[in-house]
């Protein structure tokens, strides 16, 4: 992006995120407006696919640091009055400098001091205004997953709409059968030295702008950028035991660069779906199973499904309380850098809602031979 698009442009207000947000509030601004405009949601919306474009663009400058910082400065000085876009009338009027004079313009002595200004937000340590080819965009995508995919992991595809490589020219700008050369210029370097009042300034080099070569005859589909839209699909590999609105990483898979500049990053949101009888805790599942009164009282064996394996076999102590809870070692999450997790059964008595004649006879029995235990006798003891 140019020092003309940070003074035009407000990324906070595309995001709708004040100036003093942080990096969690914008993170989370972009997320919900990209599934919102996302092309995939809004096939042939050519405004959603521009909004798209647009939060795209703000989230690449506010969620890096630098470039947050330099877009800050440019934006606080232009409002300062210490330069103001072309056209906006002559210099004496606002008592500040000509836009297109300070920054390059026609009848700028040297090219301007664009550049310098760029070298003094951190251009020599690698940060500030980005040199040469751009790199690709970074994009957002979720997909959705079973309980047991989840635990397990999967290969999910991804349907997705970013920057690519031009099919055309294969990425490299250049109209098929036409030449590549180096640039004459730069000698291949794509950054040109230039004096500035007794200092030495490294900037991309205007013959090639900054890629280090010169295409002759530029592509017809891309125009020479190398990239184009594509709508494509990715086939992403999750983790085990990856969690419900995990965002996971897959570097290089987003939007193509320029050529000579590496590929963007895709980030995956994953949803995983609930599981009728698991749920998970940390590396553990976990699951209710119901007893009956008399398992409770005299004690049983009890068969329980685990996620994966066979039925495992739980031992019911007599006198076991509703509530209590049993693990069962190494049916949990498998991890192995961790340890497997386990699973967690928690038992609750079940109280029958229709009795018949006998049943009700042997409650009454029951109730009978318990009649001198008080089992609320300790809510009345001392205080």
């Amino acid at each position: 992006m140019s020092v003309k698009d940070f003074i035009e442009k407000d990324y906070y207000a595309a995001l709708g995120v004040p100036k003093n947000a942080d990096a969690d509030a914008i993170k989370k601004a972009y997320r919900k407006l990209a599934v919102e405009f996302h092309p995939d949601k809004n096939k042939g919306d050519a405004a959603a696919e521009e909004r798209f474009k647009e939060i795209s663009e703000a989230h690449a400058v506010l969620s890096d640091q630098a470039r947050r910082a330099e877009y800050d400065e440019v934006r606080a000085t232009s409002a300062s009055g210490g330069y103001r876009n072309p056209g906006a009338g002559a210099a004496g009027a606002s008592g500040g400098f000509d836009f297109s004079d300070l920054f390059g313009g026609a009848g700028s002595p040297s090219g301007g001091f664009g550049d310098v200004f760029g070298d003094l937000f951190g251009g020599g340590r690698g940060q500030g205004r980005r040199r040469g080819p751009r790199r690709g965009d970074d994009y957002e995508t979720q997909t959705s997953i079973s309980f047991v995919e989840g635990i397990d992991g999967a290969t999910v595809s991804l349907r997705i709409a970013t920057d690519a490589p031009c099919s055309v020219c294969a990425g490299s700008g250049a109209q098929p059968g036409t030449r590549i050369s180096q640039c004459g210029t730069c000698q291949g370097s794509g950054q040109v030295s230039r004096n500035a009042g007794g200092f030495a300034f490294a900037e991309p080099c205007s013959a090639c702008h900054g890629r280090g070569r010169v295409v002759e005859t530029p592509c017809s589909t891309c125009r020479g950028r190398g990239i184009a839209a594509q709508t494509r699909t990715i086939n992403a590999r999750l983790p085990q035991g990856v969690r419900d609105g995990q965002r996971i990483r897959l570097k290089g898979k987003g939007g193509a660069g320029e050529p000579g500049a590496p590929a963007g990053d895709l980030f995956v949101t994953v949803k995983v779906a609930a599981h009728k009888l698991f749920t998970r805790s940390g590396k553990n599942l976990t699951m209710t199973v119901p007893l009956s009164f008399s398992e409770a009282t005299l004690g049983a064996d009890v068969k329980v499904p685990t996620l994966h394996a066979d039925a495992v076999t739980l031992r019911i102590p007599a006198g076991t309380s509703s509530g209590k809870t049993f693990r069962v070692k190494g049916a949990g999450v498998k991890n192995s850098k961790t340890g497997d997790g386990d699973l967690l059964v928690t038992v609750e008595v079940a109280v029958p809602q229709r009795l018949t004649e006998s049943m009700k006879a042997a409650v009454e029995a029951f109730k009978d031979a318990t009649a001198e235990m008080d089992v609320r006798a300790d809510l009345f003891g001392e205080q």
